[in-house]
């Protein structure tokens, strides 16, 4: 983006004037200017009418007083291109376009967008087909429907695809704390990636939230949340489109583009972009980092006045991954000092209702706690009366004032969480808020918020030490033939990957083959159509004679027949028969036109289907995430000794897998898809027993 776009963006966030273009939409928008707390210029076009919203009417821009800072732009489509020629002529600094009609309507409504784009120049523009822009810090707003929310001076900038979407965020009871609020529409001009790369960097905004449809351009989103990452401003996704039907409803919806879910997800595992799958969540963790921010581990002190509330925080926080460290022997000792006789000294701690609300005993226990136990972050669990029956409500608000004091003295991340999401009134949260402590909605929600906000801080640690080498591009995909088996492992073994003792035959030369290579031998026919050869029957194992081979030929011959008569061939490939492995592995490269080259580990042999045990990298990746993948799969028990067999070495295994994605990587230029399944794995080394390549050149000269 060029400085002077970005001076435009400026005038266009915080505007001294704006001019409202068009009619009832307008009328709405004036309003909306209003509730925000704007009290710059606004001036109103409308030819046909007197006033708008009690501001007389201008019959044309050319009558504006001086170039606006901002416009809010409600006109028929087929008049925008040219009401924004007009605009940048002047020297207008940004656009909110509320029209729809352009590329998510129709042909002809993408040619108007194209030439919208054509003529802005050095102006910024929002949509169209957008709500727009609200600013909560500088009081402002060209958005054209009532709204919510609220700004302590700090809070989320939230960037949607969705227009209703980030309507239905400002009317959230949730008290998350807002710093702007963007819908971006068809993204003509700034986009999600566009407002990462203007957000990340202000100091009143402490996380980004973007509900993503479908990004355009994958290593520039790359770069941008690389840099917020830098900046040390999270970024919270959520990404829809997910399904067959919700992707196809995505790209009719506002012209996004939805790629493979698979390679989002790897996509902000790569980046450090916290991945979340519904809107509670989104708001509930972006709500934890504004205020709480991100621990810097995933140990946790939790504190109920309840043995059930207790036993929910232990029991979901081990299945997320969360610790919660116990007390040693002194720390139990002064704690038991200050507990009634009932309580047990544990963490999550129980303190029990003897003490409860009354903070001269309870502020002591919280201060001991979080003193000696070594947790990087804490949570009390309280839910609160509703209207009408909060004659206690003081005596739990003296324990979450005292839980306030006792977390900012041990300086760490902190939370007050309702179990059951509404038990927790606005007046409460507006005042946790004040202290700085995060008033969660629900423990599932709260604890996975801690999980995801420590998970941040240990990727923001890990990628800015050895931040990834930016993804490789997809060169044209068009028209990729298989290789045959037998190309596909001389290219590997070429490439110094360990592949079986094999030969190439026909029906004549089978024996001799099979002796060149050793009994016992794997027989396998090789053709276009035999990309899944057990599928086929095109396989055949553990071949000890001739005779054996002759007849597994002729039965071969029968079985692919019935499969598909045209598959049959008369070419084959004799193997060496591999020694049982400690475990199979699937290996697998694709390309893809938006994220370049993958690549996807996981359970191998006939578990690829049966489990779905995969994990996917993006391209190059370092070692330490192949290793985190492999450790994620279920078959990574195989690797570290099962039931009394040899472990693995790890070191070995993954150096080989950085070999094959070295392989792949080089020649990505001419290879589309790599599949090698299984891949054996012993104890010292691996072997690859199978292997589909899909090639954009044949390798054999002709």
């Amino acid at each position: 983006m060029t400085p002077a776009k970005r001076q435009n963006f400026e005038r266009l966030l915080n505007p001294r004037h704006i001019a409202f273009v068009g009619g009832a939409d307008a009328a709405v928008a004036i309003g909306e200017a209003r509730r925000a707390g704007f009290d710059g210029k606004m001036w109103v076009v409308n030819p046909k009418r007197d006033q708008i919203g009690g501001i007389a009417c201008l019959p044309d821009l050319a009558a504006l007083p001086e170039p606006p800072d901002a416009v809010f732009l409600a006109i028929p489509a087929r008049h925008v291109p040219e009401a924004i020629a007009t605009l940048r002529d002047m020297g207008a600094g940004g656009i909110v376009c509320y029209s729809a009609g352009f590329g998510e309507a129709h042909d002809d409504g993408a040619a108007l967008e194209a030439e919208l784009k054509a003529n802005l120049g050095d102006m910024v523009l929002i949509g169209p087909n957008c709500y727009g822009l609200i600013n909560y810090v500088g009081r402002s707003a060209l958005w054209p429907f009532a709204h919510g929310g609220s700004c302590p001076g700090y809070g989320a900038a939230i960037i949607t695809q969705s227009g209703m979407f980030s309507s239905d965020i400002t009317m959230s009871q949730r008290s998350l704390p807002l710093a702007y609020m963007a819908s971006a529409g068809n993204q003509a001009d700034l986009g999600l990636t566009e407002f990462v790369d203007l957000m990340c960097q202000r100091p009143e905004v402490r996380a980004i939230g973007l509900h993503i449809e479908g990004l355009a351009n994958i290593p520039a989103f790359e770069r941008a949340a690389l840099k917020a990452l830098r900046a040390g401003t999270p970024i919270v996704a959520l990404k829809t489109g997910r399904s067959a039907i919700g992707e196809s409803l995505t790209i009719s919806h506002t012209g996004s583009l939805a790629g493979s879910d698979v390679l989002y997800q790897s996509l902000f595992r790569r980046v450090g972009v916290i991945s979340v799958t519904n809107p509670a969540q989104f708001l509930e963790t972006l709500k934890y980092l504004c205020i709480a921010g991100a621990p810097e581990g995933h140990d946790v002190m939790g504190f109920t006045c309840s043995g059930g509330g207790a036993t929910m925080l232990a029991d979901y926080g081990e299945v997320i991954g969360l610790g919660y460290p116990s007390p040693d022997d002194a720390t139990r000792r002064r704690l038991e000092a200050l507990l009634p006789p009932i309580a047990t000294v544990s963490n999550p701690l129980d303190y029990t209702t003897p003490i409860w609300g009354q903070p001269e005993k309870t502020a002591h226990v919280f201060a001991e706690a979080l003193k000696h136990i070594p947790a990087q972050s804490t949570v009390l669990v309280q839910d609160y009366p509703a209207k009408g029956l909060d004659e206690t409500e003081q005596l739990y608000l003296n324990d979450g004032m005292g839980f306030a004091k006792a977390a900012r003295a041990a300086e760490l991340p902190a939370a007050i969480c309702a179990t059951i999401p509404e038990n927790m009134g606005e007046h409460i949260r507006e005042a946790y808020v004040a202290q700085g402590i995060a008033p969660m909605q629900g423990i599932h929600e709260t604890l996975n918020a801690i999980r995801d906000a420590a998970w941040w801080r240990d990727r923001q640690r890990r990628i800015l030490a050895a931040p990834p080498e930016p993804l490789l591009s997809a060169p044209n995909l068009a028209d990729p033939h298989l290789l045959n088996e037998a190309d596909a492992k001389r290219m590997l073994h070429d490439a110094g990957f360990p592949v079986p003792k094999h030969a190439e035959a026909d029906g004549d030369t089978l024996i001799n083959a099979a002796q060149a290579v050793g009994y016992p031998v794997v027989l396998k026919m090789m053709g276009a159509e035999l990309a899944h050869k057990t599928e086929a029957g095109a396989v055949a194992l553990n071949l000890n004679t001739a005779e054996a081979i002759q007849n597994a030929a002729n039965e071969m011959r029968a079985r692919v027949a019935a499969f598909s008569e045209s598959a049959v061939t008369d070419s084959f490939l004799i193997e060496a028969m591999a020694a049982p492995p400690l475990a199979e592995l699937l290996v697998a490269f694709r390309k893809d036109p938006q994220f370049g080259m993958s690549m996807t580990l996981g359970s191998g042999g006939l578990l690829v289907e049966l489990v779905g045990d995969t994990q996917t990298l993006l391209l190059p990746a370092p070692a330490e995430d192949v290793a985190d993948a492999l450790q994620a799969l279920r078959v990574s028990k195989l690797l570290n000794g099962f039931r009394g067999k040899p472990v693995v070495n790890l070191e070995t295994l993954i150096a080989a897998l950085m070999k094959l994605a070295q392989f792949a990587t080089k020649n990505a230029k001419d290879i589309a898809e790599i599949e090698i399944n299984p891949l054996f794995v012993y104890e010292d080394s691996v072997l690859a027993v199978d292997c589909l390549m899909h090639s954009l050149r044949d390798p054999r000269p002709r």
